[in-house]
């Protein structure tokens, strides 16, 4: 451009002057467009580089938030499945409280018969109490037998005879019949030791309740203990009457409560 103006000669100095500055520029100008293309161009590349990495990151949260859902929705089934099994052991332990409590009541009831039932005098050879669920009907030795002997007077039947229409009443409940004695060594033709009395003697009463009284048969069971639980001291005559006992013990039908067991719910 300036060889252009110089050859003319037609182009005063001042002009010349003036596009010489223009040129210089220009130039200055294109040189600068150039760098900030070539800025552009790293920046370009640049973000395509973010990009790509923020789409590899992307997918990287995508695959962690599908398996962060697909271990909540497990969790979610955990939670729901401990629920269930926590309302299933809550309903077992209402049932089971509501099972005892009924007995309770009962044992409370049948117990309050049997006092009522027995007159002052049987009273005294009489101790009817609840433990743990469980009546016992304690009655002693000199009412229900001669010393020595398991044949049962005539005296106990009357007081027998309440014991098992109340027995009779309670239709859902066992009965046991248990004979103790003292630790006085005996001898018979036929009782070998107080381990014989004391069976012996229970399975009178059981089957006075069945053959006099119509107790069925079915709810009763005879045990001996001998001389090996004692409630008082043997070393004194007073503590071996006591000792010389027959219990009959009334409980709940033990089936109800293992039919209860059987639905206990189980866990993992």
């Amino acid at each position: 451009m300036a060889a252009t103006l110089t050859l003319s000669g037609c182009v005063s100095k001042k002009k010349y002057n003036l596009l010489l500055d223009d040129y210089n520029t220009a130039k200055v100008d294109l040189a600068e467009s150039k760098a900030y293309n070539k800025s552009l161009d790293a920046m370009l590349d640049e973000a395509k580089a973010n990009n790509a990495q923020l789409k590899d990151n992307l997918a990287a949260l995508q695959g962690t938030l599908s398996q962060s859902i697909q271990q909540n929705t497990q969790g979610n089934v955990n939670i729901s499945k401990l629920v269930d099994e926590i309302n299933a052991s809550n309903k077992y332990i209402k049932e089971l409280i509501a099972a005892k409590s009924k007995s309770d009541s009962l044992n409370m009831v049948l117990t309050n018969n049997l006092t009522r039932s027995l007159n002052r005098d049987e009273l005294k050879d009489v101790d009817v109490k609840v433990l743990k669920g469980v009546v016992y009907i304690s009655l002693a030795d000199n009412m229900l037998f001669r010393t020595g002997s398991y044949a049962i007077s005539d005296r106990a039947m009357e007081t027998l005879g309440k014991i098992a229409k109340i027995i009779k009443d309670y239709k859902d409940y066992d009965v046991m019949v248990e004979g103790n004695t003292d630790n006085v060594p005996i001898s018979r033709t036929n009782i070998r030791n107080n381990w014989d009395l004391s069976a012996l003697r229970a399975s009178s009463v059981v089957q006075v309740l069945q053959d006099k009284f119509g107790v069925d048969p079915s709810r009763l069971s005879a045990a001996g203990r001998g001389e090996y639980r004692p409630i008082a001291d043997n070393t004194t005559d007073s503590g071996r009457q006591r000792n010389r006992r027959t219990e009959i013990i009334i409980t709940p039908n033990l089936d109800q409560f293992m039919d209860l067991i059987d639905q206990a719910p189980s866990g993992e």
